[in-house]
């Protein structure tokens, strides 16, 4: 059996699932080098060599690439931060090492003033009303506040505020979400716009999809659409959050949309990819194209464009993935990667959160238990329970942090547990069947994920949407 080395740069459950993947593989003997943010049990386990990197920073990744070079055949990244950052030009240029991610140039995550830029000159249909404010424009805080609110006054104060970089200010906040009024809004607004641009978007109503896809820099590989979970609650309540769970069913269409919205998803991303090919092959691989659709009563509109795969969106995949993830990659590294093959199935990611992860202890006081934050995490019982459900459970640890021999939750999400099913009812039971088996350190999670009440209320605001004039 041939050896393969493969370096994985490590944030959560997304990089540990690659690396199940990998180490699953019939056809290699895969050696995982993991540059990680903390000692994910799982990873630490697994990895021929592992490193921790808080920050995650390109120079330090780098290094730990040249003294492994001799032993690492590719590179795959997953988190967003290396990659905007430029983490596949530094390995590349300096240990020739091919890295699966986009180019720092490719990288369209890094400015989503850039992205609407580029979807008014391709597809501006997908485009929600939007505004761009620079702070070069503007003499004084008042002219920008001016500014700001001639805006909300012409769209009923239905607004969706971003930086233009994923690092710059407090991030994305949403009218009814984060803010309440004007000032609040503007507040949020100037937090961002100290560091620069900050876009101002209409908020629209519809049903949201996340459409990912392999890319090679030739050819682009649609994978299934898949139903993230933002809100930190159950019936869609709380905080956003980075994603509590999502779902696919078994083909490659969500249950509230149309063989004909797939298509036309698939339609606009191809637009966009063949612009940014015109522009830079070589630098689109990986998922370079992780799409957050909102479905409205006309044309689908895009909320943003990743340059990785999605968390937890990419979980609902690879665990079906019927080709070897290896071959998978050669292929993306040749530029000859035309289709990939899934098992017929639906998946379920629910993760497992900390007490204070989405303001839990603010909403439910009387459900806190500081005694069990501090205790370790035991996953025994649901690692066991893969060979009861014959392979259908995966438990993937993300924020979790080995000291010793025990494993304690940090502030982020921290466990994710996959379902797979022969329906999305199935591999729903089976994922949250494998978080009840997760004890320890006070962690809950959501228990509506891929419900079948919560899918019928997308289908029915999807009906309802349809028979807009």
């Amino acid at each position: 059996m041939e050896e393969v080395g493969v370096l994985v740069i490590s944030y959560g459950s997304r990089e540990t699932a690659i690396i199940d993947t990998f180490i699953r593989s019939e056809n290699y003997r895969v050696e995982v080098y993991v540059a990680d943010k903390q000692r994910n049990p799982f990873n630490v386990k697994n990895a021929a060599k592992h490193v921790v990197i808080p920050d995650l920073n390109i120079e330090d990744i780098c290094k730990f690439v040249e003294a492994n070079k001799n032993k690492i055949d590719f590179g795959i990244v997953g988190p967003e931060k290396p990659i905007v950052e430029g983490v596949r030009d530094l390995v590349e240029k300096k240990t020739g090492i091919p890295m699966i991610c986009p180019t720092r140039e490719s990288a369209i995550e890094k400015s989503k003033v850039q992205q609407r830029l580029l979807l008014q000159k391709i597809v501006p249909s997908t485009n929600p009303p939007f505004k761009v404010f620079n702070p070069r424009d503007y003499k004084s805080t008042s002219e920008a506040r001016r500014a700001v609110y001639a805006w909300l006054d012409t769209h009923e104060n239905r607004a969706v505020v971003k930086p233009d970089t994923p690092v710059a200010g407090k991030g994305v906040g949403v009218w009814g979400d984060h803010f309440a009024d004007r000032e609040q809004l503007f507040d949020h607004f100037l937090s961002s716009f100290q560091f620069g641009s900050v876009i101002i978007e209409e908020k629209v109503e519809g049903e949201e999809s996340s459409f990912q896809a392999f890319c090679d820099g030739k050819h682009i590989v649609p994978l299934p659409d898949t139903r993230d979970y933002k809100r930190a609650f159950d019936d869609d309540k709380g905080p956003n959050t980075g994603g509590m769970g999502s779902y696919k069913d078994v083909g490659d269409v969500l249950p509230f949309l149309t063989r004909d919205d797939r298509a036309r998803e698939e339609q606009i991303v191809n637009r966009v990819f063949e612009e940014l090919k015109g522009r830079d092959t070589a630098g689109l691989k990986g998922v370079p194209l992780y799409v957050a659709f909102m479905h409205t009563a006309d044309e689908p509109k895009i909320l943003e464009i990743n340059s990785r795969p999605g968390d937890p969106e990419i979980m609902n995949i690879l665990p079906i993935l019927k080709n070897d993830l290896v071959d998978v990659c050669f292929k993306i590294i040749e530029g000859n990667l035309n289709r990939v093959e899934l098992e017929k199935a639906a998946t379920v990611v629910t993760y497992k959160v900390p007490q204070d992860y989405g303001d839990y202890s603010g909403a439910f006081p009387d459900r806190v238990n500081k005694d069990e934050v501090t205790t370790p995490i035991d996953l025994t019982k649901a690692v066991g329970l893969s060979k009861e459900y014959r392979d259908k459970i995966r438990v993937y640890p993300a924020s979790l942090e080995l000291r010793g021999t025990e494993v304690f939750a940090l502030k982020s999400r921290a466990v994710s547990v996959v379902g797979i099913g022969e329906d999305i009812n199935v591999a729903r039971q089976t994922s949250l069947r494998g978080l009840e088996a997760i004890k320890g350190g006070g962690l809950w999670n959501r228990t509506d994920v891929a419900s079948k009440q919560h899918i019928d209320a997308s289908k029915r605001h999807m009906t309802v949407l349809r028979r807009k004039p």
